[in-house]
């Protein structure tokens, strides 16, 4: 029988490296990377494969990916990706999954941060998506005493979903954002390059990519006229 996602869900070894991962960050100020964060990384990457039409097996490894993509960080945030995928790699061959399927869930989780990942796969973009829409307000850790821009910037998400349109070939993130909180612009100064990301993950899905900030588009193929968008075109193209 193959392993599924309940079977890695259920080992206590990989809960517990989760667990310390999350832990780790803590200690360095990071928002919350652990079972509530994976949970959704893991459903979220799998439905965009579902909803896009790709076999369900596939889709379960993208479950698998997303739940363990995070491991790396009990070791350094620096590299995690890598990290994470050697560590993966080596409890999925104790636990007798088939090597060519170890490869593709190792390689996404290898490649899912921005400063050194490309979408090489389908499962590899769907989990990068699913990774960079995950801003909220429940991320933040409530009993840090300070208040950093990642923090004020998730308290002022009040929604965020990932929506799928297999006709059309577009992936929205659609985020509901408090103003009052602080400026949708500090949004970009932690987001820009991720959503970069996002875009080259859905062209690997051939798919176009759109964020929706309170009913405003603001990357996709034709972003609406305004002072946002054209502060962010400006912030674009100084990365490009």
């Amino acid at each position: 029988m193959p392993l599924t996602l309940a079977d890695i869900r259920s080992n206590e070894s990989l809960s517990y490296l989760i667990q310390r991962a999350n832990d780790y960050l803590a200690k360095l100020g990071y928002t919350e990377h652990g079972i509530r964060h994976v949970s959704y990384v893991s459903s979220t990457t799998g439905r965009i494969l579902r909803e896009l039409g790709y076999p369900e097996r596939y889709c379960e490894l993208g479950e698998i990916a997303g739940y363990l993509h995070d491991i790396g960080n009990m070791h350094n945030r620096k590299f995690h990706g890598p990290h994470g995928a050697n560590l993966v790699y080596t409890e999925l061959r104790r636990m007798d999954m088939p090597l060519e399927e170890i490869c593709e869930i190792t390689m996404a989780i290898a490649n899912h941060e921005e400063e050194i990942g490309i979408a090489a796969t389908p499962l590899t973009a769907a989990l990068i998506i699913a990774d960079k829409s995950d801003a909220h307000r429940t991320r933040v850790r409530q009993k840090r005493p300070g208040r950093d821009i990642h923090d004020r910037v998730n308290l002022a998400i009040t929604d965020s979903k990932v929506e799928v349109d297999a006709d059309t070939r577009i992936i929205t993130l659609d985020i509901e954002f408090d103003t009052s909180m602080c400026q949708i612009m500090d949004y970009f100064k932690i987001y820009l390059k991720r959503m970069e990301m996002c875009q080259e993950a859905a062209a690997t899905l051939n798919c176009d990519f759109q964020l929706v900030i309170n009913g405003l588009q603001l990357i996709g193929e034709v972003a609406e006229d305004s002072k946002i968008a054209e502060e962010l075109g400006v912030a674009l193209r100084k990365t490009s």
